[in-house]
């Protein structure tokens, strides 16, 4: 009996951790900004817990009674807290009470577990060893938790399928409590039926969870949604409206179908047909292939390699017949190398140099992607440019988020290059920044490629011209030890939707 008890400690450690890693994931893709909402929900759920220890004292009669039905109802808030939180922010204008409302429940229920589960079992062991192995086993509890989570749990089922998956679990553990402590127990049948039920009602709920996030996302999302998926780094929606596809990476646009050859001409080409006989080309992020179509549109580029971080964007974009026939198929080409590795490290580490390098990553929403905007990481990519080499980064909205595409422009200057600021009209997003780097003076090209749809040569010295409510500001650099970016992003884009 006694192993059987501490795993029941393992899988409650192991269901507590789970619905706050929930929380917090969730949080950051529908909010924004995880740094702080981890913090936050993680430091909520702590002070929870600590009050549901406190008031674990006042329970003196039926521990095991009390054990089980604190089990049934974490079961049951904590397997439907993530189904509850997609609608909450569909359906509803009051997304963060419910969430820190659920995370103070759930800490409080999981603050109560361990100090009553040690009480019920104290007259059968020496104090001594109750404390060591149940806290051996909560730990044990935590560390498999953290280590599914990230790698099966939200690839494989999903944030609302997870959760329901762990609230089956702490209904299992409850009726498996009625077994374990059937002599401390009244009423073991009422109670084990109850568990029964609860079962079936999270079974369900497991079984339901598509349409639960089907339901969610149709009202989230204004086109008819043809694919979504979490994957270990950020949940992917691509919607559907007509002919106009559209690519969503944690609640944030990416591109529209109609006009992003707008966007992806002028991320490509007024920088790469400035450089005479461009041979290598490294883009960084593009995991959707639509820079690489572009690049490929130069004979003379022999070899084109490509960095994102998420295997399975680029595994969507060069296997779906929709996603190909908008890339041209350009992540098939012969000439491009696919690598799914973290940028930073990957800069940092590889030793190659290249002609033309894209930077073509989301914006600094959040700070680990604010790192990829910041004086190490464009010092570490500058090491890779030829003698003859540019490289531009997309840069937001010179007009809505003015103080953080000139951040940017600062950054990149004192990284020690020259910069080359620009922007275009793209009506998914207005107007739009780039700004091109190297370690030389740049003209704009005398010829493009054929077929291109925007860019022209006679339009483009336009495009460095900037009127005075997008003129530069001065503004800091953004290092890595303070992120200065990310805080200048959120309250940019704050004050567009206030």
């Amino acid at each position: 009996m006694g192993i059987l008890v501490f795993i029941s400690v393992l899988l409650v450690a192991a269901c507590g951790l789970i619905y706050e890693l929930i929380a917090g994931t969730l949080a950051s893709y529908l909010v924004g900004d995880s740094v702080f909402q981890f913090s936050t929900i993680i430091g909520t759920y702590l002070f929870a817990m600590g009050i549901g220890s406190a008031l674990s004292r006042y329970v003196n009669r039926g521990l095991a009674n009390r054990f089980v039905w604190i089990e049934l109802v974490l079961g049951v808030v904590g397997g439907f807290s993530s189904a509850l939180l997609m609608l909450a922010f569909a359906f509803t204008q009051g997304f963060e009470l419910i969430l820190y409302a659920l995370v103070v429940v759930m800490g409080v229920l999981v603050g109560m577990e361990i100090p009553l589960l040690m009480r019920i079992v104290k007259d059968r062991y020496q104090f001594r060893d109750v404390i060591a192995h149940v806290l051996t086993f909560d730990y044990l509890g935590a560390l498999g938790a953290s280590l599914l989570f990230p790698i099966l749990l939200v690839p494989r089922l999903g944030l609302v399928r997870s959760a329901m998956l762990f609230g089956l679990i702490n209904a299992a553990v409850a009726l498996w409590s009625t077994f374990l402590f059937a002599s401390q127990i009244s009423r073991t049948r009422g109670l084990r039926v109850t568990c029964l039920l609860v079962l079936f009602g999270l079974g369900v709920g497991l079984a339901e969870a598509k349409r639960i996030t089907a339901t969610a996302e149709d009202n989230i999302y204004a086109d008819e949604i043809i694919l979504a998926r979490d994957t270990r780094y950020q949940h992917l929606v691509l919607t559907r409206f007509k002919d106009d596809l559209r690519l969503f990476l944690n609640s944030h646009l990416q591109f529209s179908s109609r006009d992003e050859y707008r966007y992806h001409e002028a991320l490509a080409h007024p920088g790469l047909a400035a450089i005479p006989a461009p041979r290598r080309v490294l883009i960084l992020g593009g995991g959707d292939g639509l820079a690489v179509r572009e690049i490929l549109k130069y004979p003379q580029v022999e070899s084109i390699t490509l960095v994102e971080l998420d295997p399975e964007m680029t595994r969507i974009f060069s296997s779906n017949p929709m996603l190909t026939r908008l890339n041209a198929s350009s992540l098939l080409s012969p000439r491009v190398h696919v690598i799914n590795a973290d940028a930073f490290p990957w800069v940092a580490s590889n030793a190659d140099n290249f002609d033309f390098i894209v930077i073509d990553f989301p914006d600094p929403t959040n700070y680990s992607l604010g790192k990829l905007y910041t004086t190490a990481f464009y010092r570490a990519v500058a090491r890779h440019l030829s003698a003859q080499g540019f490289m531009v980064v997309q840069s937001t909205s010179p007009m809505f988020a003015r103080d953080s595409f000139w951040c940017i422009v600062q950054t990149l200057k004192q990284s020690g290059l020259q910069t080359y600021p620009y922007h275009v009209y793209v009506p998914s997003f207005g107007e739009w920044g780039f700004v091109l780097g190297g370690t030389h003076d740049y003209a704009p090209p005398k010829s493009l490629p054929p077929g291109l749809r925007f860019i022209s040569v006679a339009d483009l010295p336009a495009l460095f011209q900037f009127p005075p409510d997008m003129a530069p500001l001065p503004m800091p650099a953004n290092q890595l030890n303070s992120q200065i970016l990310v805080r200048t992003y959120e309250n940019d884009w704050k004050d567009i939707s206030h």
